[in-house]
């Protein structure tokens, strides 16, 4: 049988990835990965992941390489500077940018699948990134997948099922497979509750507009801002 490393944020994209390898392989054949990393919501996202394995059942581990985030520029790190709030078409969520984030933790990722005898990586990327995140287009995983499948002789493949979907279709399918996003934590900021107004709060809070279900995480700001 299949069996699959997520790599699991703690967010509702990796969550729903979780669901959907567990629909489709079972929980036995599911392990998930996390990474400390030195983003300012990295330890409510860990929290978080480590709540949605547990509700699953399914075993959780943290790597941990915040050491390298001194050497990163990004206003995502606790080094960098503010979040910027609004949407994601703005130009200032491009500091959210962390560089070379999803090639450091796939080839993480690979190491550990390989170690441990796993066929397949599952990754949460979808359209909505693609326009700010350039190792989050189909283009980046393509060639990484590529790259993985060759580094291992063939042991390892990458699956990103909503490569193509966006946030209202992600958050539709995980409605559907009963996904527990009360556990989950979306929002950039450093502080324990969402504040609703950052790029991530508020493509997650149209997602669940746009499928006619109030979210049920809480937050400092419930709404949608105005764009421009």
């Amino acid at each position: 049988m299949v069996k699959a490393l997520i790599s699991l944020s703690g967010g509702m994209d990796s969550v729903t990835v979780l669901a959907e390898a567990i629909h489709q392989l079972g929980r036995e054949n599911v392990e998930c990965v996390g990474f400390r990393y030195g983003s300012k919501h990295n330890q409510y996202e860990n929290e978080a992941a480590r709540k949605v394995a547990e509700h699953y059942g399914v075993p959780f581990g943290l790597i941990d390489f915040s050491s390298v985030a001194g050497e990163l520029k990004s206003n995502l790190l606790k080094t960098g500077g503010e979040i910027p709030e609004g949407h994601y078409e703005a130009k200032s969520m491009s500091q959210t940018v962390v560089p070379g984030r999803n090639l450091i933790f796939i080839s993480i990722l690979t190491g550990v699948a390989w170690s441990r005898e796993i066929d397949q990586i599952w990754l949460g990327p979808h359209q909505g990134d693609h326009e700010i995140y350039g190792d989050c287009r189909p283009i980046f995983f393509h060639a990484m997948n590529a790259a993985v499948v060759a580094g291992s002789e063939e042991r390892v493949e990458l699956v990103a099922p909503y490569l193509h979907g966006d946030k209202v279709t992600i958050l539709k399918r995980g409605l559907e497979l009963g996904v527990p996003y009360y556990l989950t934590r979306t929002c950039y900021k450093d502080q324990p509750i969402a504040c609703g107004k950052c790029g991530a709060c508020q493509e997650r809070q149209a997602g669940f507009l746009a499928n006619g279900v109030e979210d049920p995480v809480e937050y400092e700001f419930r709404g949608i801002l105005p764009k421009g």
